[in-house]
């Protein structure tokens, strides 16, 4: 489960740099991490630390920025492998919007399922939202009426259906999803599983 979300109000951290992949977001040398707490550690690891251990100063360094949960970044964002760890770091740091003109296609499966929220927006756009996310612009999402905005302007909808924007709400990861939703049909299944065949399940 990830925290629940239906609103924030978060300055952004801007990343203009294009085709940022998974490997980037989590490098290879990590996926032997498992345990969900502690990712952020790994995140954006090459970018922040040098081979001598010292920072780099990235934007996910400042201090300032640390309670962000915006990331605005350049087109092919979580491009390259399927890992799903690229999106677990993302929401342990706090990262729950990723605004970009595009994504790797299994990482925003991976981000849906998980917590973290895509919005694609046309290139310009978020060109735009980057250089006011610079400027300390402050956006607010409403996920019930699927609206970003930064004060009064609107910026974007969302095109989210009733059940997405219940998981974000209840914090439901994909099985939290399938417990609430087909708990009884699964039992069903069980029961009759155990009364047609009950030497697979009675090892007594």
């Amino acid at each position: 489960m990830s925290a629940p979300l239906t609103r924030l109000d978060s300055r952004a951290i801007h990343l203009p740099e294009t085709n940022i992949d998974t490997d980037v977001i989590f490098p290879a040398r990590f996926l032997l991490k498992i345990d969900r707490e502690g990712m952020d550690d790994c995140l954006f690891r090459d970018w922040r630390i040098g081979m001598d251990g010292a920072s780099l100063g990235h934007a996910f360094d400042d201090p300032a920025l640390r309670e962000v949960q915006v990331l605005i970044a350049g087109a092919g964002f979580g491009c390259g492998s399927s890992r799903e760890q690229a999106v677990w770091a993302l929401v342990d740091w706090g990262i729950r919007l990723v605004i970009v003109p595009d994504f790797g296609d299994i990482f925003a499966g991976n981000a849906l399922r998980n917590g973290l929220l895509c919005l694609p927006l046309p290139a310009a756009q978020s060109a735009d939202l980057g250089a006011r996310a610079e400027a300390g612009a402050v956006f607010t999402l409403d996920l019930p009426a699927r609206r970003l905005s930064i004060g009064a302007e609107q910026i974007a909808t969302l095109d989210l259906g009733e059940a997405e924007v219940q998981a974000f709400a209840e914090g439901w990861d994909e099985i939290d999803v399938i417990l609430n939703r087909d708990l009884a049909e699964i039992r069903l299944f069980e029961a009759r599983h155990r009364s047609s065949q009950p030497w697979l399940v009675d090892l007594s």
